[in-house]
């Protein structure tokens, strides 16, 4: 069985792969037990390691252990470790799915609110008004409400930016 990451030996299991297979049923049931994120995180990166060790030619589940992980240490406001992630992940995202991907969106307009929480303004300004928002405003649509929320953090990035000044608020803006 397993408990925060602890393997113990499962009756009838043929194997190695029993063992992760059981901690990675075990990540869902640890946080309908306990849902506070100081618990779920060793238990996320117990499976992201699981995941590495025995399907590291999924990567589609790497990213998403990566992801709960990110998610996670946000959650603790431990912004700094959640943007190292962040930023791999959207960078993978990217070179497999496309920046007009509406996950790649998803997960790049996760990584700017991320940006905006440590402070980092130009960085978030030019990945939501160079890359997401124009491929954003092709798909999904501009009234999206994925693309409407970049518009919000883009706002954000600028507004909470004490050194920008109105010359900034001037964008390129898509013809109406």
């Amino acid at each position: 069985r397993a408990r925060m990451g602890v393997l113990e030996d499962v009756p009838g299991s043929a194997g190695h792969g029993q063992y992760a297979v059981h901690v990675t049923g075990c990540a869902r049931g640890a946080l309908q037990v306990s849902p506070q994120p100081e618990d779920a995180l060793p238990v996320f990166e117990t499976k992201l390691h699981l995941t590495l060790r025995y399907w590291s030619h999924n990567e589609e589940h790497i990213l998403m252990a990566r992801s709960r992980i990110a998610t996670c240490l946000d959650t603790l406001e431990r912004y700094d470790e959640a943007l190292v992630l962040k930023r791999k992940i959207y960078a993978r995202r990217v070179a497999t799915l496309g920046v007009s991907n509406e996950r790649t969106l998803s997960i790049g307009n996760n990584l700017a609110a991320t940006l905006l929480h440590v402070k980092i303004w130009d960085d978030a300004k030019k990945l939501l008004g160079d890359q997401l928002l124009p491929a954003a405003r092709r798909s999904p649509g501009a009234n999206h409400p994925l693309t409407m929320t970049m518009k919000k953090n883009l706002a954000a990035a600028l507004f909470m930016n004490p050194e920008h000044t109105r010359d900034d608020l001037r964008l390129n803006r898509p013809p109406s």
